[in-house]
């Protein structure tokens, strides 16, 4: 059975998508709800995935399925049961599949060959910026740079990583991937809401975002609060 805020918002949830095919944000969420902070949308959320209601979809930035409703609910309203919610990839492109790089381009004997990478928006490098964003361009890449897996790349905002030798208005080429070693400099989702640069540092159960400029805090969250979309493996900068 769910608590009177939970129902509200696994309804709230399921108009949405059904008016618009989006799932709403948090912030919507927090004032459908007239809740004082996202930190109790979370909790909910949560609640509602734990009772199999609802399903948060990986590597997607407020990506939401509702899997049932509650058996009160006219069978009318509720989703068809192979029905997918369409939800916004965190980076859009082909991040979240697993497509196959395209083949290098032909080169004459002196040239390098490239592949093409989508640069994916920008990252920020600082205070978190909304993480959602369309492919701007390419950029050529030598080939033998890429190795195995699913490559994009990010332009970077702000100076939080300054001393790492990251800048901003750099180009970060980062790995697609789940995991990351401790000191690694990873594209981090928080929250399934916003997505920075940042050094990783795992504490226990928790998880620290560590700035690389002393102006910067290192950020500490608790457990399923931040999820790695990949890790740094290149930077370039345009002089």
């Amino acid at each position: 059975m769910l608590t009177q805020k939970q129902h509200e918002l696994l309804m709230f949830i399921h108009q949405r998508l059904k008016e618009a095919g989006v799932p709403p944000s948090f912030d919507e969420m927090k004032d459908a709800l007239d809740l004082r902070s996202k930190s109790g949308i979370h909790r909910l959320i949560t609640a509602l995935e734990e009772r199999g209601f609802i399903r948060r979809l990986p590597n997607r930035a407020r990506a939401l399925e509702i899997l049932k409703l509650p058996d009160s609910i006219s069978p009318g309203l509720k989703p068809a049961a192979k029905e997918k919610g369409f939800a916004p990839e965190v980076i859009e492109g082909s991040l979240s599949k697993k497509v196959a790089a395209p083949p290098p381009r032909p080169t004459s004997p002196d040239e390098v060959p490239t592949l093409e990478i989508p640069v994916m928006g920008r990252i920020a490098a600082g205070v978190p910026i909304e993480a959602i964003q369309t492919q701007s361009h390419s950029i050529a890449m030598p080939a033998d740079l890429m190795g195995r897996g699913e490559h994009y790349a990010l332009e970077v905002k702000g100076d939080s990583m300054i001393d790492a030798g990251i800048f901003d208005g750099d180009t970060v080429l980062i790995k697609r991937g789940d995991a990351a070693d401790n000191g690694e400099i990873v594209v981090a989702l928080i929250d399934d809401e916003e997505a920075t640069l940042k050094r990783l540092r795992k504490k226990g159960a928790s998880v620290a975002l560590e700035a690389a400029n002393p102006a910067y805090e290192t950020r500490i969250f608790g457990p399923g609060r931040v999820r790695v979309q990949g890790k740094m493996i290149a930077l370039f900068r345009r002089y």
